[in-house]
């Protein structure tokens, strides 16, 4: 037996306790599904609110609030802190596409659904979708961009797999932020090779191996990291090699993002999260977005071109409630849409030179360099990610005349441990290619100046903008 699993420490307890009660987790699953369909379903019914409404007497507001000012930011950092225990515990997704494959057909995973490209092309649409309807501020958006992304892995559930996640592994559009943020997570579920492979002769507590289902489709054996675990501790004990363990922050980006270094990792934390993201938030604060917005509207008066400033578009293309003054004219949905897009183009490329600067500093480019280093950039990211969500928070905090003397000094704190944490990751990463002090400072003054990059986004937003 390994020595992980004869002298279990209380993570590995917990770890175990998992396992033993996982019918009652199932059971807390379901209670969170009823939460969400009722969250989602109800609002997008009842009337809009009207100026009387506030959070504790309106239900729109109230699941508002409950959908993008707690639940989805601190589901974020509970990535970072407790890694994807959203994901195998809470999420609602996750719980309905497992039961629909359990009761599916069961069909083979299509090859097209096993394209690596899939993380950051859903999560580009899905975030660019949510603000051409508004996602954050209207409940038939939110049952729209929500629902729909639910009914969509049901019936992924349905068709492929047999009591796995088909849908969570492959096309959830906030898969590839949860794994890119797991890798900062201070424990995982750590398997003992040689443990395994004596479980072959010995079995598992000297009796019969008992197969478990790994519906994320993680392969147990191999299972390095926490990036694709979802935590929900089934596997807790298998084989008397797998236990929940403690682990630096650091440990998964420096010594296994070599391994796990993939192109469209990349693209999503530049280009994704540092890009298309930030645009979303963006836009609305924007003070550029109003004057590129009055440039073409009257260069198109002027040239007698008026049906783009037609607002006849309908509520599910782009934003359309007449009742509550807020309607996008077709020029203002497509101005949506190219500012993210020209936003994410120049962060996300100016970052790229950024970090294929330092990496050159360390020798010879390499592209698996190139995407190792750019992983030091993930708690910036999510940190940024994080601040943007929270806006919706504050706002509706603001209209109940909520104190926030105190949120820009919270701002400034989470950049600014975001901001060390990442530049520890790379000075880490550095020491993998380089033992020479002056090519990782070199390396580290690259790496620098894309952090300041990103910074300049956030200042921009809630200072720079805000001051005007």
């Amino acid at each position: 037996m390994s020595t992980v699993m004869t002298r279990p420490g209380r993570l590995a307890a917990a770890g175990q306790w998992m396992q033993r009660h996982g019918s009652a987790i199932r059971g807390i699953q379901w209670v969170v599904v009823t939460v969400y369909a009722l969250l989602i379903l109800v609002p997008a019914v009842m009337p809009l609110p009207d100026d009387s409404a506030h959070l504790w007497n309106n239900l729109t507001l109230a699941a508002q609030f409950v959908f993008w000012g707690i639940w989805w930011p601190f589901v974020l950092l509970s990535m970072v802190m407790l890694g994807r225990v959203w994901c195998g515990v809470l999420c609602p997704e996750g719980a309905l596409a497992e039961f629909g494959s359990k009761h599916g057909r069961g069909k083979a995973i299509p090859h097209w659904m096993r394209w690596g490209g899939w993380p950051f092309v859903a999560f580009g649409i899905t975030t660019i979708y949510g603000q051409m309807v508004s996602v954050y501020q209207y409940p038939k958006a939110v049952l729209l961009v929500l629902g729909g992304s639910t009914l969509a892995a049901i019936v992924i559930g349905l068709l492929y797999g047999r009591e796995k996640r088909v849908w969570c592994k492959y096309l959830c559009p906030v898969n590839g932020v949860f794994s890119l943020l797991a890798r900062l997570a201070p424990f995982h579920y750590k398997v003992d090779e040689d443990a395994w492979r004596r479980s072959y002769k010995n079995g598992e507590h000297g009796h019969r191996v008992i197969p478990i289902n790994c519906a994320p489709l993680v392969p147990l054996r191999n299972m390095k990291g926490a990036s694709d675990c979802h935590m929900c501790g089934r596997c807790s004990g298998h084989r008397d090699a797998i236990a929940l363990t403690w682990r630096a922050p650091s440990s998964e980006v420096v010594q296994l993002g070599d391994k796990q270094a993939n192109v469209w990792d990349t693209a999503l934390i530049l280009y994704g999260l540092l890009g298309i993201a930030i645009g979303a938030f963006h836009w609305t604060a924007s003070r550029w977005f109003v004057d590129l917005k009055m440039f073409f509207a009257t260069w198109l008066v002027e040239h007698d071109i008026t049906w783009p400033l037609d607002t006849n578009a309908p509520w599910f293309l782009f934003t359309h409630y007449p009742e509550q003054n807020d309607v996008f004219s077709w020029l203002d949905g497509t101005m949506v849409i190219g500012y993210i897009l020209a936003t994410a183009l120049v962060y996300g490329t100016a970052l790229l030179v950024l970090m294929t600067g330092a990496t050159r500093m360390l020798g010879r480019f390499s592209a698996v360099r190139l995407h190792h280093l750019t992983q030091g950039l993930i708690p910036i990211a999510g940190a940024g990610v994080f601040l943007g969500l929270s806006a919706t928070t504050l706002s509706l905090l603001r209209a109940e005349h909520v104190p926030l003397w105190w949120a820009s000094d919270l701002r400034i704190a989470i950049l600014a441990i975001a901001n060390l944490w990442s530049a520890w990751l790379a000075w880490l990463v550095t020491r993998r290619y380089s033992e020479r002090f002056v090519q990782r400072g070199l390396a580290m003054l690259w790496f620098a100046a894309a952090l300041a990059v990103v910074d300049s986004a956030w200042w921009l937003m809630f200072w720079g903008w805000a001051s005007k």
